[in-house]
């Protein structure tokens, strides 16, 4: 029996549209679905809504919870990766909190920022945990990474774990829809090419029957910057860098110098920037929680719709050998012949028996691969700090961040990362 291995199965809403997904096509039926997670009321929280799914959708698929991380991985052919380490509380609150103390604001904070610096040292140890597991039980699994922060994770599980991994973000299949609705254009019919580096790709190319649609996308949106909406700071980029951004404003907001600052307080107006968001979206999250639950764990008729998830699509391309096109997440194999070649890359990837195969893309328009390497330098560096256990470069990451260094002086960047080392304590031992 062909095996997929969800790690993170905790996560019971990502679980349904990622394993739903699977219990719902063809060619996975028969396979295991084997769940596992830390938390182990969670863990039979998804367990029991995804049997409620089987059984409603008569699916042979076979679901089973596992407490021992190993044997829920042994003889996988697929894992699949959805952790998120150190929770809202404590490590969320403590990655918006203390940075909030020197005057760094944050949105988001999972990908770029001091945030994702922190989350990424608190998770590389762990993910390398996984690819030694992997190495030994299921050594040809084809691991698929959904975890923030993408790019480095994903560059280290390929680079230092062993492990053969393309990463995951929905925010390649929202980028048209998201940007044509929003301007009131038709979006059947429309061709795009889509590539840079995880939250930060750009939309290339969009044509309809061979016709440019950015003329008309870029007067439009100008047009739009008149009125306050959700969407300001992707379309101010667009207008004065000249390219459409995949990932949204609210993130985009905390990757580049020019968004949040102190010294022009009224950028967050005129933006509409959501300065703290993941936090409140966290809070609300666990609230709706026990809502939620009943509706998904204890409903026996639970019914699953397929999903946009990448996941399903690729594992069905492989066992089938029916190629099917995603954007993903690799290693930078003179992919973008401008970007470094130690960074990971998103671009367009063929997925069929053989596997995820990228495709080359060649050089970015140039002040797209600028705006791309700043965020590759303090990713880089990040994986620097997390492979050497050396606490300068934790430093030399948080420096070089766009944000971060537009905001602060060095010596507050520095005694900031010191605080939030000490701070993060048992979750980060190797730098305290």
């Amino acid at each position: 029996m062909s095996k997929v291995t969800f790690i993170g199965a905790g996560s019971t809403v990502f679980a349904k549209n990622v394993l739903g997904d699977c219990m719902g096509t063809e060619a996975l039926q028969g396979f295991e679905l084997a769940l596992f997670d830390i938390d182990l009321q969670r863990l039979e929280d998804s367990g029991s809504m995804l049997k409620n799914i089987r059984a409603s959708s008569g699916s042979t698929c076979v679901v089973k919870t596992y407490t021992d991380r190993k044997e829920a991985l042994r003889g996988a052919k697929y894992v699949i990766n959805a952790i998120q380490v150190g929770g809202y509380d404590p490590c969320t609150i403590t990655d918006f909190e203390i940075p909030k103390k020197y005057g760094l604001r944050q949105t988001i904070a999972d990908t770029a920022g001091i945030g994702g610096i922190f989350r990424n040292l608190r998770t590389i140890p762990v993910m390398l945990d996984f690819a030694a597991d992997i190495r030994e039980v299921c050594p040809d699994a084809l691991f698929l990474n959904y975890t923030n922060p993408m790019a480095v994770l994903t560059n280290v599980m390929n680079m230092y774990g062993g492990v053969q991994t393309v990463g995951l973000c929905h925010s390649v299949q929202q980028c048209i829809p998201g940007l044509l609705g929003s301007l009131g254009l038709e979006q059947s019919g429309v061709q795009a090419k889509i590539a840079g580096i995880n939250h930060m790709a750009w939309l290339l190319e969009v044509t309809k029957d061979g016709e440019d649609l950015y003329p008309e996308i870029k007067r439009r949106a100008a047009e739009k910057q008149k009125e306050p909406h959700s969407d300001m700071v992707r379309f101010e980029m667009m207008l004065k860098f000249g390219y459409y951004i995949t990932e949204s404003s609210e993130h985009n907001a905390e990757y580049h110098p020019y968004f949040i600052k102190r010294g022009y307080p009224e950028l967050i107006e005129r933006f509409q920037i959501p300065v703290d968001e993941y936090p409140r979206r966290c809070v609300e999250q666990i609230e709706k929680w026990q809502q939620m639950r009943g509706e998904l764990v204890n409903n026996k008729a639970l019914h699953h719709e397929r999903s946009h998830e990448y996941a399903s699509y690729i594992l069905e391309a492989v066992e089938t050998n029916v190629p099917f096109k995603i954007g993903g997440n690799v290693m930078n194999t003179g992919l973008i012949t401008n970007l470094p070649r130690e960074a990971c890359v998103e671009v367009p990837c063929l997925v069929d028996a053989s596997g995820v195969t990228p495709t080359y893309v060649g050089d970015l328009p140039p002040q797209c691969a600028a705006l791309n390497r700043t965020n590759i330098n303090t990713q880089l560096l990040t994986i620097e700090a997390a492979i050497t256990g050396k606490k300068e470069h934790i430093y030399h990451a948080a420096l070089l961040d766009p944000h971060t260094a537009a905001e602060l002086s060095m010596d507050d960047i520095v005694a900031m990362c010191d605080e939030l080392i000490t701070a993060h304590g048992s979750w980060l031992p190797q730098y305290t």
